[in-house]
Parts: structure tokens; sequence; C-alpha cells
């Protein structure tokens, strides 16, 4: 009977375990929702907040890494994204949001000299605190999110993958992203508002 109920108790605290990690990864932005400022360190050292560009009507904001494979496979694409709408107003904001201690690769040293390496163009963020990738509901790498400027608020207007395509850029037949932002350039409303995020799991701290 004992040992029973100790198998029970611990049945108890996994199941708790499990509903309370679902609940963390799954609370964040809705589209439509305000979505609020951050400031989190850059590669280059300094403290990047999205308020920072005052000319912007929006922005991209990616959560990405260094380490995973799907990650890699969408980074060209990433950089893309910032080559053509960071100039109409639409820059990208890269996050990383990974524990190093789980995922060593995604240091903040490795994210510099990733972001060496590759020339980004646009800031790529340490969420150290994982505190930004939480309120915005991001799981996975990457997650993309597209804010617009309206009325002094920052609102969701698209959340999910880049395309339908991870593995090959060329052969991807639907740009969602690069759709939601065309219809707000055209001040038309976002056709796809939501797709699943494809992608590596956010490594989050074990004792969040």
């Amino acid at each position: 009977m004992k040992k029973q109920k100790l198998m029970t108790g611990a049945l108890i605290l996994i199941a708790t375990f499990l509903l309370n990690s679902f609940v963390l990864l799954t609370e964040g932005y809705k589209v439509g929702d305000k979505a609020a400022d951050f400031k989190l360190k850059n590669v280059d050292g300094k403290m990047v907040s999205l308020n920072d560009y005052k000319s912007a009507k929006g922005y991209i904001v990616t959560f990405t890494c260094n380490h995973c494979p799907f990650a890699k496979m969408y980074e060209a694409r990433i950089m893309a994204l910032d080559k053509k709408y960071n100039s109409k107003g639409y820059p990208v904001i890269a996050i990383n949001s990974n524990d190093p201690v789980l995922s060593p690769e995604d240091s903040f040293d490795n994210m510099i000299k990733r972001s060496k390496e590759k020339n980004y163009s646009f800031p790529y963020l340490f969420d150290e605190t994982q505190n930004t990738a939480r309120s915005f509901g991001a799981t996975n790498t990457p997650h993309l999110y597209v804010l617009s400027k309206e009325g002094g608020a920052l609102i969701v207007k698209y959340m999910g993958t880049i395309d339908d395509n991870a593995q090959d850029a060329a052969a991807a037949t639907k740009h969602y992203v690069e759709d939601a932002i065309d219809n707000l350039l055209a001040n038309k409303p976002v056709t796809v508002t939501e797709t699943k995020a494809i992608g590596c799991t956010i490594k989050w701290k074990k004792n969040s």
C-alpha cells in the first residue's frame, strides 16, 4: 500500500510538471494582441529594444538559434527578409532564447561568432531570462512574429513559420511572412494570420 501511494504521488507530480510545462509553452500572444517592448543584449554588447527603431512601421521578430537544423535551413531566408523589408519599415529582430547550459552551441559567445560569420544585417539578441520568449509564446526555432505599429501600439499580425517548405526554399509555394508584410504595406488585411512554427523546441532552463 505504501509503495502504491508513493507511485501515485510520483505520477501526480509528473502530471503536474507536464501540465505546467504545457501551459508555459502555450501561453503568449494571439493574433491581434498588443505586444510589449523588450530590451535585450545584442551581439555587439549594446542593449536593443523595438523602440530604438523610431521610423519602423513594424517588425519581424524572429526567435531562432545557432544549433537547430531548421534554424540553419531558414537562416538565409531570415537574412533575405531583412534585406527585402528593412528599408520598407519592417526590420528583422532576431532573438535566441535557448539555455546555453542545455545547448552550448547557443551561448552568447557563439552567437557573436555566428553573426560575424554570416554577416547578419540585423540584431541578434540574447534572451537570457527567457522572459521575452515566454511573453510571446514562442515554442520553436525559428518562430516568427510580424508586428505592426498602430496608434502607438505593437499589434501581432502574424505568427508561425516563414513558408511551407523548410528543406527547400525554391520549392516553397506559400510565403507566409512575406505575404503578411506585403498585405500590411498595401493597407490590406493579412490573409493568413497564423501557422504552425516548424523547428526545434526552445531549450528551457530546467529551473524555469
